[in-house]
């Protein structure tokens, strides 16, 4: 008799993103009619796959308990830490007295809105029986370039490069202990580097062009017109 798994959701949402030039955290912007943080929240949501959402948020932070999506009942609130990988890391501890550690973790920003759900279902299809997991990505379609100090040291193949997006999908046990191994390692940007740290090799999985993140305020029109397309 096979054993049911079950799927979470993780969401690092403990940054202030500086590089918005904003009065306040840019998953509190506007976007749409909602800010951007709901507008993330809703696409998870609408998918209907995850058991729970654990939403990592800063201690400090006053704009949270003011949203309706922060009362919602698949929604647990985790307290946020100093780095992405400390706000994960409370993320899975917040749902470890329900997840085993076969599930699956979905982890995804807080400032990628315009997710769909068939990106979500395509992740989840193509990795549920994989020994590791692995992440949404983006091949390269520009000329690369390794650079020191604003010089050209050679150009690399953009064959091997890949973008990572979110999500980035993970069996709990696997990536809880991952994550705890490597805390404080610089080298972790990412679950996937966590994983990559113990040896493992991750997988691939082409997501949509569409999918992206908002780190400068020209983003949000982008995302806004993005959303209206799908």
């Amino acid at each position: 008799m096979n054993k049911i798994l079950n799927f979470w959701a993780v969401v690092p949402a403990a940054g202030v993103g500086k590089r918005m030039n904003a009065d306040r955290p840019k998953q509190y912007l506007e976007l749409a009619g909602k800010t951007v943080i709901e507008q993330t929240l809703s696409g998870l949501l609408q998918a209907n796959v995850f058991s729970a959402v654990a939403v990592a948020i800063s201690p400090e932070d006053p704009y949270w308990p003011e949203l309706e999506v922060a009362k919602h009942q698949l929604v647990i609130t985790a307290p946020g830490g100093k780095e992405r990988a400390d706000s994960v890391l409370s993320g899975l501890k917040a749902i470890r007295n329900h997840a085993n550690d076969d599930d699956w973790v979905l982890v995804h920003d807080a400032a990628r809105p315009c997710l769909t759900t068939g990106d979500i279902h395509l992740l989840i299809d193509t990795l549920v029986n994989d020994d590791v997991g692995g992440i949404l990505a983006l091949s390269s379609h520009d000329t690369l370039k390794n650079v020191q100090d604003c010089d050209i040291l050679g150009t690399m193949d953009r064959r091997l490069i890949w973008r990572a997006l979110t999500p980035q999908m993970f069996r709990y046990g696997m990536l809880k202990t991952a994550l705890e191994e490597a805390e404080g390692n610089p080298a972790v940007t990412d679950e996937a580097s966590a994983l990559e740290l113990k040896g493992l090799r991750p997988k691939i999985v082409e997501g949509r062009p569409d999918n992206i993140k908002i780190t400068r305020p020209e983003d949000l029109a982008l995302a806004q017109f993005y959303m209206e397309q799908q």
